[in-house]
């Protein structure tokens, strides 16, 4: 068993660290390092309690149980269906994020590596067709690419942690925020980037709903995050100015100022290399699990009276078709926003805020009323603490509506 608790610790952690580890020192630039640290510790803690209160929810099902069969076990079929419309909007919205962001990357790539110059349509196409191919062939072929680039990721991540890390100046890292609006605006994004509970169902079957291993699983695997969140944070806001930082959104603009503030040979590219296998570790792990879900989805309103037919194996037209409906929508958006970047994660924050805190929440309260609830692991913090996970709730969708409707500063 303890090597399924390392294995689900460390799912978790690479589930965690993604692209949205990329938009965190631009949501952060206007607020400054010690306001985004306070945000970081506050939104890692209700992350790591909402996740417990999964595993709680979780005793009253099989292990092998969705979030959407508790969803209709606890709240009945309307339950069921905000669940479900949660996490295509969720899955979405992560997708136009990785594409908008991986288009642009892919086309410096290019251009760095081999000399090919292409536009920004050209480049987003490419980039989304390629990945397409591979979860259209299969899980298997992302499985074996994924090893790879998350693999390369972390030698990435850690030359750009030690080539940063020496050039850190403490005056940046005091700066205070610019505008209080901003720290608000700063909030989906960077709650955004603490969300794994995607994956919680498949790391409790896997541990088979074991609720002592799962608990150590999910504490020390969410706070693996938070510690590189901080490093990075260090070593991206404490080498440049405030505001040059603020001057400067996107992430093609935060790669380059980087390499141009800090004067080290090669920078540039192993930046750009970790931004991009982040991405694109991010986007084959969030597309494949859109594919399987509208596949899945799909095969259910296409079922056939041959009941002869082998097992459920889709032709290549049935998996392309499965593809265009995963791929086409986000990519629609990416191309009319290109710099969508951080706009889409904050959209992703909507959704969410829902399966992530709402629905537990919402769960927990009610089987904490039935007669067998004292017999089982119930999370700390009683009624107080599921209120103010609540209250979190509103506050994160209500600062995205608020930057929508443009009454808050937009970020990136």
């Amino acid at each position: 068993m303890k090597s399924k608790i390392l294995g689900s610790t460390l799912i978790i952690a690479g589930t965690t660290i993604g692209a949205g580890m990329l938009a965190l020192p631009i949501a952060s630039a206007g607020i400054g390092f010690g306001t985004s640290l306070l945000l970081m510790l506050a939104l890692w803690a209700l992350m790591a309690y909402t996740a417990l209160l999964m595993v709680e929810l979780h005793q009253y099902a099989d292990h092998n149980a969705t979030l959407h069969t508790l969803a209709k076990q606890i709240l009945g079929n309307k339950g069921k269906y905000v669940a479900s419309f949660a996490m295509l909007f969720l899955f979405y919205a992560l997708c136009a994020a990785y594409i908008a962001g991986g288009g642009g990357q892919f086309a410096d790539r290019l251009e760095m590596v081999f000399g090919v110059e292409l536009s920004g349509t050209t480049a987003t196409l490419l980039f989304t067709l390629l990945v397409a191919l591979t979860v259209t062939i299969g899980t298997h072929a992302v499985d074996k690419l994924n090893r790879v680039l998350f693999t390369l990721k972390l030698i990435a991540m850690g030359s750009v942690l030690f080539l940063l890390a020496p050039n850190v100046t403490q005056g940046y890292l005091t700066s205070m925020p610019l505008q209080q609006g901003l720290i608000v605006a700063s909030i989906p994004v960077i709650f955004t980037s603490f969300g794994f509970h995607g994956s919680i169902p498949a790391i409790v079957n896997y541990l088979e709903g074991d609720t002592k291993a799962l608990k150590k699983a999910i504490v020390i695997g969410s706070s693996l995050p938070l510690v590189i969140y901080v490093f990075w944070q260090i070593v991206t806001l404490g080498v440049v100015q405030q505001s040059t930082l603020v001057e400067n959104t996107g992430l093609a603009s935060l790669i380059n100022l980087l390499a141009d503030t800090v004067h080290v040979e090669k920078l540039a590219t192993i930046i750009g290399i970790f931004a991009d296998l982040a991405l694109v570790t991010s986007f084959l792990g969030v597309s494949l699990g859109l594919f399987e879900y509208l596949r899945d989805l799909g095969s259910k309103f296409n079922k056939t009276k041959n009941t002869s037919q082998k097992g459920h194996t889709l032709t290549f037209g049935q998996r392309a078709a499965a593809a265009a409906v995963t791929f086409v929508p986000p990519l629609c958006f990416a191309l009319f926003y290109p710099q969508g970047f951080i706009m889409a994660l904050g959209y992703a924050a909507i959704a969410l805020a829902i399966l992530a805190i709402f629905l537990p929440a919402l769960m927990v309260s009610i089987t904490r009323k039935a007669p067998v609830a004292n017999t089982g692991y119930q999370v700390a913090g009683g009624h107080f603490a599921l209120y103010t996970s609540l209250v979190f709730g509103v506050v994160i969708v209500g600062s995205q509506l608020l930057v929508t409707f443009k009454v808050l500063p937009s970020l990136g």
